[in-house]
């Protein structure tokens, strides 16, 4: 069932929601103050509920480079410009294409959300931390697309906040053709989608 839906053309994407799930790689610290994220493996794709991979396979990659900082810091949590890029890698497995499935730009400032946890590293604490972004780009097939994301951290080895680079956890990455009622969505702001992600990651594992 999975398969077959993958099997149709691309273009029908662009009627629908797609969720792509990522885990692992790394989040770096870039030149001009930007962050990047390096070869996270794309482990599932859902498309109209139907959901193909999932935990442990390895179906692509998921990369993105986001604007330069404007606010706040990269230990503590702030802001970065909208813009850079990010892409969706297929490859060729499990139905999906080998190549692009997704690319695009953050359409809006970035949140780089800090979370201190005094109990964490057997009580010595430590940080972690959740990006989240508005995504607007095309599919493979040049269609055109609205979305989100959110990338959720390991800590930071050492109790020590973020400063060159730290471990990807987990992270969900959704588009979908922007009708109205896709717009209202992604104008009630990321929390609501920070937590239905979250939600999403936990079904998964």
């Amino acid at each position: 069932m999975a398969l077959l839906a993958l099997a149709l053309p691309l273009a029908a994407w662009a009627d629908s929601t797609s969720i792509f799930s990522d885990y692992g790689g790394k989040i770096t610290l870039g030149a001009g103050n930007t962050l990047w994220l390096s070869n996270s493996t794309l482990d599932s794709f859902t498309l109209d509920g139907v959901t193909t991979g999932g935990k442990g396979f390895n179906l692509g990659s998921v990369n993105f480079t986001t604007g330069g900082l404007i606010s706040g810091s990269m230990g503590g949590g702030g802001v970065f410009a909208s813009g850079g890029s990010f892409t969706v890698m297929g490859n060729g497995t499990n139905g999906l294409a080998n190549g692009v499935l997704f690319s695009g730009t953050f359409s809006n400032p970035v949140d780089w959300i800090a979370t201190w946890n005094p109990a964490g590293d057997g009580g010595k604490g430590n940080w972690t931390y959740v990006l989240t972004g508005a995504l607007s780009g095309t599919l493979s097939d040049g269609s055109p697309v609205s979305g989100a994301t959110a990338q959720f951290t390991f800590d930071v080895p050492g109790s020590k906040p973020f400063s060159k680079s730290v471990r990807l956890s987990s992270g969900v990455t959704t588009v979908t053709v922007p009708e109205p009622g896709t717009l209202a969505l992604f104008g009630t702001g990321m929390v609501g989608l920070v937590g239905l992600m979250r939600r999403a990651l936990k079904t998964k594992t």
